[in-house]
């Protein structure tokens, strides 16, 4: 009996280290090989001008990945500034104010929209979304705040704004349930003492509930800002594909993966496919950045709560 046991279990945690091994193994070797890929372009290009270089030529095999990197930036930058106080809004609403049926009903619409492929959101943006931004926000905006650079230009539809816009509607159902969960499994000790002293519901949330769920807030912010920085059929067929930097939100741009989709297909030469995968190395390098980054305010997050 003890033998069996004693196989079972070495058995079983043999399978376990086996499992948690191969997630490091499979994205080391996804990076090497996209490393490997982007090699020969680096090395002709060089990887400080790869980055900041701000002109895409394939004719002359000149090759910059600057605007490529401030459009994903700005449209990932653009959907956390909306999609946040929203999916924040959406998840308090849920677990504290709606009635229990009504809640379940709201989760069921929010898994829904989750569930929504990113090429209907494409769709939906570039129909829909991209005439009514031309004909109605944009000039709106523009008259308002037209004194700014972030609001000047022709309004076209289409372009950081619209991508930014139409990324926060993808990402919110990420937002919504992760924090969701989050407030719900806050102790309800915490709760019945802030209510037995008095707090209202405002005070509740602003002084119990967000102090002890923030760091999974924040971990659902990262989570649905991965997303954002990595999302590519939408983003481009609403962002307008012009590779270049501008100020305006409502210029056209690119971001590195609508890149990476749009211009796959014709890579003719090595140098056309490494400069490609170089962009892929450095969308990796960027979502890598910011989940290190994440880690390590959660932790001084948890760290100043203890």
């Amino acid at each position: 009996m003890s033998r069996r046991r004693f196989s079972s279990d070495s058995v079983f945690f043999s399978y376990l280290t086996l499992s948690g091994a191969s997630i490091v193994a499979i994205l080391a070797g996804i990076a090497v090989v996209i490393g490997l890929q982007s090699r020969e372009n680096i090395n002709r290009t060089g990887i400080i001008e790869f980055i900041t270089g701000t002109t895409w030529d394939p004719v002359t095999g000149i090759f910059g990945a600057l605007p490529a990197i401030y459009g994903t930036v700005l449209t990932s930058f653009v959907a956390i500034i909306i999609a946040v106080p929203l999916g924040f809004g959406s998840a308090i609403f849920i677990s504290e104010f709606a009635p229990p049926k009504m809640g379940a009903v709201f989760s069921v619409f929010i898994d829904l929209l989750a569930s929504i492929p990113s090429v209907v959101y494409g769709l939906f943006g570039l129909f829909t979304f991209a005439p009514f931004m031309r004909e109605h926000v944009q000039p709106l905006l523009q008259g308002a705040f037209g004194n700014l650079p972030l609001f000047q230009g022709p309004p076209l539809g289409v372009g950081f704004l619209t991508a930014g816009i139409v990324l926060s509607i993808m990402i919110l159902p990420i937002i919504t349930s992760v924090s969701r969960e989050v407030l719900k499994a806050v102790p309800t000790p915490e709760r019945e003492a802030g209510i037995a002293l008095g707090l209202t519901r405002f005070e509740l949330v602003r002084g119990v509930l967000f102090p002890s769920s923030r760091s999974g807030l924040f971990g659902a912010t990262i989570l649905a800002l991965g997303r954002a920085l990595g999302e590519t059929m939408a983003v481009t067929m609403v962002i307008g594909n012009r590779y270049e930097i501008s100020s305006s939100l409502f210029a056209p741009g690119h971001t590195l993966s609508a890149v990476i989709a749009n211009e796959f297909t014709e890579a003719g030469t090595p140098q056309y496919l490494s400069a490609l995968a170089g962009l892929a190395l450095i969308l990796m390098g960027i979502t890598l950045l910011v989940n290190v980054i994440a880690r390590i305010l959660v932790l001084r997050i948890t760290g100043a709560t203890r």
